[in-house]
Formats: C-alpha cells, sequence, structure tokens
C-alpha cells in the first residue's frame, strides 16, 4: 500500500470521527474526547505527510496545477488555524464560560466546512 493510499485512508478516519464527534455534541464528555482524538489525529497525519514526502518544500516549488495545490493548501492551513479557535472556546464552555457558544457553533461549522474541503481537495493534488 503507497503511503498516499495510507494519508487519504487516515483521512477518511479522522473526517469520520469528526463528523461522530459533531453527533455526539450533546454528550460534553464523549463530543470532547472524540474532537480531541480528531485534532490529534488529524495534526500527527499532517506532521506525518511532511516528514515522509516533504509536503512543503514540494508545495513550495509545484508546476502542476499551483492554483488548485495554493486553495487545498489556503484550506487546509485554516483548519489547523480554526482547531486552535475551538479548542480554547471548547475549554471555555467546560469552565461553564457560555458566552463564547455562539463562536464555538460558528467556528465548528466553519471548521468541519474547511475539514471537509480539504478532504475532498486532497484527491487533486496528490
Amino acid at each position: 500500500m503507497s503511503s498516499q493510499v495510507f494519508f487519504q485512508i487516515q483521512s477518511s478516519f479522522i473526517l469520520l470521527l469528526m463528523y461522530i464527534g459533531i453527533y455526539y455534541r450533546q454528550f460534553p464528555t464523549r463530543h470532547v474526547k472524540l474532537m480531541v482524538i480528531t485534532i490529534a489525529w488529524d495534526l500527527i497525519l499532517i506532521l506525518q505527510i511532511e516528514l515522509s514526502r516533504g509536503a512543503i518544500k514540494k508545495a513550495a516549488h509545484s508546476v502542476v496545477n499551483p492554483t488548485f495545490l495554493t486553495i487545498h493548501i489556503s484550506i487546509a492551513v485554516s483548519t489547523v488555524l480554526l482547531y486552535f479557535g475551538m479548542i480554547y472556546t471548547g475549554r471555555k464552555m467546560l469552565q461553564k464560560d457560555y458566552s463564547v457558544h455562539k463562536a464555538h457553533r460558528l467556528m465548528g461549522k466553519t471548521t468541519v466546512m474547511f475539514r471537509t474541503a480539504t478532504y475532498v481537495t486532497s484527491f487533486f493534488v496528490v
């Protein structure tokens, strides 16, 4: 099995886990565990891709479909940045500070849309 297939399989499971975590949002303990695993696994996957393929260096010198690659990278980086916002607002809510609830929901919707878009575009930038 090639590393690309292995990465895509992991990415599929990460996205599935994210959707399951969202499904359990009404059960904070389960939701938090699932989302922590999802985010951690996604960050580990990014490290795996970088360390095994030198993805950042390749992307910087890509001549094949550079516009699409730029879109993919922009969405992927935005997703990672949104993860930090989700962690921050999620921790606030666990501390019973519900003033961030609207922001957490909006960021959550944006994060899942961006992560899904990252997944879809990843099939075209190999």
